[in-house]
């Protein structure tokens, strides 16, 4: 008589394939490819251990485990992603939303009132996660997503149907504000931050599976920096407000190719764990 397979031997068995993957979260991991696999959820995947493996189960679950070993995320592998308590669809073309990301929406939500209806820009919007957060907030605000990539494009534009903010959104192609007319209320960007010798410190599933094109910031990590200061000073309007993302020991070097961009670094905002992580912006009092 053949090994009696179970959900929980299963899971155990991932466990140490991740744990010898150097994966630290190999338990939760695991239950999230197999509420995933299985088309569970991860509450039911949790409750039912002793739930004996149905045909197709344990293949479909080996090929995520494979995924996975091989240093890949858990939302590029399910292809979604929790920000902002809203679900992103995410695809090898863009990166998965970031918690400290979350950083960018909270202090540009106190920049305003909460009956706002600020006009939004989005410099290299990605999923559209920052954007599409904050126009979920702001009911009558309107925004436009910029970025590089044609594929990144596709997935914001699917994002805001699915969240159903298709009709206060606008994205288009764009290098920085190449193809952008008029100014904005608020301008957001997370740019590519990472300098090129940081790479190989990188986590294997940002190094190996996020798309450079959106992590690389060149030698010092502040080419990006260089090209949106000037676009950010372009458009925006009198009075308006820019947040941008940066690196946790950037908020000096940031914000001074800012400063040089004719823009007033206002404020260095901290994440949760007290790194610095968003420059506040506006126009410079001398312009």
């Amino acid at each position: 008589m053949g090994r009696v397979e179970t959900l929980g031997t299963l899971l155990d068995e991932a466990v140490l394939r991740f744990e010898a993957a150097g994966i630290d979260s190999a338990r939760l991991d695991a239950r999230l490819l197999a509420a995933h696999a299985f088309g569970w959820d991860a509450s039911r995947v949790i409750a039912h251990p002793d739930h004996m493996l149905e045909p197709g189960q344990r293949e479909a679950f080996e090929a995520l485990l494979v995924r996975r070993e091989g240093r890949e995320s858990v939302a590029h592998i399910v292809g979604q992603c929790e920000f902002w308590s809203l679900d992103f669809t995410v695809t090898g073309d863009v990166l998965a939303p970031r918690p400290d990301s979350e950083t960018l929406i909270e202090v540009a939500l106190k920049a305003f009132d909460k009956d706002a209806a600020p006009s939004i820009l989005d410099f290299g919007t990605g999923t559209g996660c920052l954007l599409l957060a904050l126009l979920s907030e702001w009911p009558e605000a309107r925004g436009l997503g910029v970025d590089i990539s044609e594929a990144a494009l596709a997935v914001a534009k699917n994002n805001a149907r699915r969240l159903g903010l298709e009709d206060r959104v606008r994205f288009q192609m764009s290098d920085w504000d190449g193809t952008v007319d008029g100014q904005f209320d608020l301008i957001i960007s997370n740019p590519p931050y990472i300098a090129d010798g940081d790479f190989p410190a990188l986590a294997p599933e940002v190094a190996r599976h996020e798309p450079r094109l959106a992590l690389s910031g060149g030698a010092d990590g502040l080419d990006c920096y260089r090209a949106l200061g000037p676009a950010i000073a372009r458009r925006l309007a009198p009075g308006a407000r820019a947040f941008v993302e940066i690196g946790f020991d950037q908020g000096e070097t940031a914000a001074a190719v800012l400063t040089s961009a004719g823009l007033e670094v206002l404020a260095v905002h901290r994440d949760l764990a007290g790194n610095a992580r968003v420059i506040e912006a506006g126009a410079s009092k001398e312009t």
